[in-house]
């Protein structure tokens, strides 16, 4: 069963849906959604003297505190002795930071219902440091350690490049197991609240529960997964149990997926329309999707200008007046996107 690029597919319980079959188009052409949103730009300002690095991790705390995990003015903090978490006020200014040291290639912050941060590291310095997740409280002390550091693995209790966290609606926790090294792990991770696991789905691949880079996820309120199959181009839609519900190609490349009071958003950073080209999905525009959970699509943010490998925010979350924060590996930003 298929559907064109503009149809309205519905997750269903006992069949998988596949949809796409995209013609070919370029890249500039802009699907026919509303938009909308404002860009709202320059929303941090950083230290004295430092610039500001990729990113694809920024959160909002209870208290509006813009939280951001930067690559120390770089694409990699892996020499570096900057701090790259950064707490900021609502109104941008920087407040606090801690991290120096730690890190690797900073690739994911949430911030859980008790503001405690959980912070993912997709990179790893062999036997040295990297490849883990933490949760911290705001002080930046260590709640929770998980992973060994600097040590890869497809056990119970290592990583290979984890490239994101979800927290699921009873408090347990849910990992994307692998970045884009061919040799990372490509699974799902279920965990206690506690960091104990209790089960992995998932394999490398491109048929249904294989994975290409599983780039990002986000939990529904039912518990439902959905994963950002980057490489694949697609999502694909889990029930709490591990099984397939849908795949939906109508997303563009997603990078980033998140849920917020049961709407659905998702960012194609990397789309590319030249064949052999990193990200070649023709025929899609970069941007910000925003739907409901059924699959339909009902706003779309453009890119205004996409280029290179990756540009427009790559990561982001949402806070709970439904504003969009994004954060840019390519175009090394912070920005807002605000219902109008």
């Amino acid at each position: 069963m298929t559907f064109s690029r503009n149809s309205l597919p519905t997750i269903l319980a006992s069949s998988i849906v596949v949809t796409g079959n995209v013609l070919a188009q370029q890249n500039s052409v802009l699907p026919d959604y509303p938009n909308s949103y404002q860009i709202v730009r320059d929303v941090v300002t950083l230290p004295a003297g430092r610039a500001m690095g990729s990113s694809n991790a920024v959160d909002v705390d209870s208290a509006g505190n813009i939280w951001l995990f930067e690559r120390c003015g770089m694409n990699s903090c892996s020499e570096s002795d900057m701090d790259p978490i950064m707490k900021f006020s609502p109104e941008g200014e920087f407040l606090f930071s801690f991290g120096a040291g730690m890190f690797v290639f900073p690739h994911g912050i949430i911030v859980d219902e008790d503001d405690n941060l959980w912070i993912v590291d997709a990179g790893v310095e062999d036997g040295v440091k990297g490849n883990q997740i933490f949760k911290f409280n705001q002080q930046g002390d260590i709640l929770i350690e998980l992973g060994q550091p600097g040590i890869r693995g497809d056990g119970p209790d290592l990583f290979n490049e984890p490239s994101d966290l979800a927290i699921g609606p009873d408090g347990t926790i849910y990992i994307a197991d692998g970045h884009i090294n061919p040799e990372s792990n490509r699974r799902i991770m279920h965990l206690t609240a506690e960091g104990e696991f209790i089960e992995a789905w998932g394999e490398q691949g491109s048929g249904p529960l294989q994975f290409e880079c599983p780039h990002s996820l986000a939990i529904d309120s039912q518990g439902r997964i959905y994963v950002g199959d980057r490489t694949n181009n697609r999502l694909q839609v889990l029930a709490a149990d591990g099984s397939l519900l849908a795949i939906w190609e109508h997303f563009g490349r997603p990078s980033g997926v998140r849920i917020h009071n049961d709407t659905l958003y998702v960012v194609d950073s990397e789309s590319r329309a030249a064949e052999g080209e990193y990200g070649y999905n023709p025929g899609w525009h970069r941007g910000i999707y925003v739907g409901t959970l059924d699959g339909a699509i009902t706003d779309f943010i453009p890119d205004p200008s996409p280029s290179g490998g990756t540009s427009f925010p790559e990561g982001f979350s949402v806070d709970d007046n439904g504003v969009i924060w994004g954060a840019s590996v390519g175009d090394r930003e912070v920005l807002k996107f605000v219902r109008q």
